[in-house]
């Protein structure tokens, strides 16, 4: 039988999603996020993505290392180079301290797990990768693991309510490790392509630790008008990535096209000023897979991504 759901139901749903995440400002913290505190300005958490200096092959160590020569605060790593040094006979609790010594909090991890897919044995399979996954990212004392539509890039478009069930299933795998997957905008898949399909995932999984994560570019690829930040709630939202994009037509853009804050057209002031709204405290990971950037010195690109940050949240705050 079909669930899909109708242009009208869909609509009409949607927008109770959007209302309600509006009105969960007000509710208390419920997974980790810091409180929201306007009268003392902006004190946004700035993390890097290691993607962004993803080809020059540093090394999970060197990665980290890096981050915190450059200023960050925060590091996101990806699973697999978490994985590769355990393969390499790396100790997870002396990464965990040499992570804690350096200063550096993991925020969150990307990983790729099909925990979303329509097949039932693909689903099965990409729960327990999940469970690996987060496995060792509580081991490191990483807080969350973003959940991209993996595996349903190109189906059929989902039943989104299918699509909440599996995503609480998911969040209840990262309950038992005290690791919260976080359900990410993808701009370029068929599913969970705009930021309202993300909230209506996280609003209907009917679960208090769902939560999404959006980024500047995807939410251009995917059509979604920036200005559906503002509903949101520093709970809904703890972490945004970060990036800009130059003036190409959706249809045409790619990941490697991404550029640093402040060097395409994003409307990062308004993007910035409604983040600062939610929750100035906020996460701010710099995400980016320009090939150039890999060319040069991976500190050089780290330390500029790190000062573009700052200069566009110094512009709209």
């Amino acid at each position: 039988m079909s669930h899909a759901l109708s242009r009208r139901n869909f609509l009409a749903r949607s927008s109770a999603v959007l209302l309600g995440a509006g009105l969960c400002q007000t509710t208390p913290r419920v997974h980790g996020a810091e409180p929201a505190a306007a009268s003392q300005g902006h004190s946004f958490k700035y993390c890097l993505n290691t993607g962004t200096i993803r080809g020059q092959k540093l090394g999970l160590v060197s990665e980290i290392e890096l981050a915190a020569k450059a200023g960050y605060q925060a590091i996101e790593p990806w699973v697999q180079s978490i994985q590769q040094y355990v393969e390499q006979g790396g100790s997870l609790p002396e990464l965990k301290q040499r992570i804690m010594d350096l200063g550096l909090t993991v925020e969150s991890a990307i990983g790729f797990s099909q925990w979303i897919a329509e097949d039932a044995d693909k689903r099965a399979q990409g729960l327990e990768q999940a469970r690996r996954d987060m496995d060792l990212l509580a081991r490191i004392g990483a807080k969350r693991l973003a959940a991209p539509p993996a595996g349903a890039t190109s189906d059929p478009i989902l039943d989104l309510q299918d699509a909440a069930d599996r995503y609480r299933a998911l969040l209840e795998v990262g309950d038992s490790l005290g690791v919260v997957p976080v359900v990410e905008v993808w701009g370029f898949s068929k599913n969970l392509t705009r930021l309202s399909q993300a909230v209506y995932v996280a609003m209907e999984c009917r679960h208090p630790r769902a939560c999404v994560l959006a980024d500047a570019y995807h939410l251009y690829k995917g059509g979604s008008d920036v200005s559906g930040l503002r509903l949101l709630s520093a709970e809904a939202l703890p972490v945004f990535h970060m990036n800009d994009y130059p003036d190409m037509p959706r249809e045409k853009i790619q990941d490697r096209d991404r550029v640093f804050p402040g060097d395409g057209v994003a409307p990062l002031d308004q993007i910035v000023r409604d983040l600062h709204a939610i929750n100035p405290v906020m996460v701010l990971s710099l995400e980016l897979f320009n090939a150039e950037y890999w060319k040069r010195p991976a500190l050089d690109v780290a330390r500029e991504g790190l000062a573009k940050m700052k200069q566009a949240v110094q512009r709209a705050v």
